[in-house]
């Protein structure tokens, strides 16, 4: 499964997402600070972080902006991990460039299946057919051919 870091510093809900996450088969770190944060994703380089944007030491945004600056992350998915009302929550998270909001406290029932709806991939965009894209048509000219003949 996934390797996912956890950045908060309430000790209690970290200890619960490790918890529910690690349950379902991730393998899960939990930090309490944004440097101890810093420094276990730069050496696990994870698929997932949940980040709490109120930390004590470095706040969350100065974080999200460190990791956004490291080319080997760039595939890492960065999610808020907060208390903070929501609209104020989805706000500033699409501000320092998360990848989405996990709002606490967490629905011990719906948690890991929000965390791992990050974790998938996301659906491909459908490529136009050789002859469209040499026409820019987007309708089967196949009939117009055939007439042709």
């Amino acid at each position: 499964m996934a390797v996912i870091v956890i950045v908060e510093d309430n000790a209690q809900s970290g200890r619960l997402a490790a918890k529910l996450l690690s349950r379902s088969g991730h393998r899960v770190v939990l930090t309490e600070t944004g440097e101890d944060g810093l420094t276990t994703i730069f050496e696990t380089a994870p698929d997932l972080v949940l980040i709490d944007l109120g930390l004590p030491d470095i706040d969350g945004q100065t974080v999200i902006a460190l990791l956004r600056q490291q080319p080997a992350l760039a595939k890492t998915r960065l999610i808020a991990f907060t208390a903070w009302p929501e609209a104020t929550a989805h706000s500033m998270a699409k501000a320092y460039g998360c990848h989405g909001v996990i709002l606490k406290p967490i629905d011990t029932r719906r948690f890991v299946a929000q965390v791992e709806a990050f974790l998938a991939p996301p659906e491909p965009i459908a490529q136009p057919s050789a002859q469209h894209a040499a026409t820019g048509s987007p309708h089967d000219d196949s009939a117009d051919r055939a007439a042709a003949e």
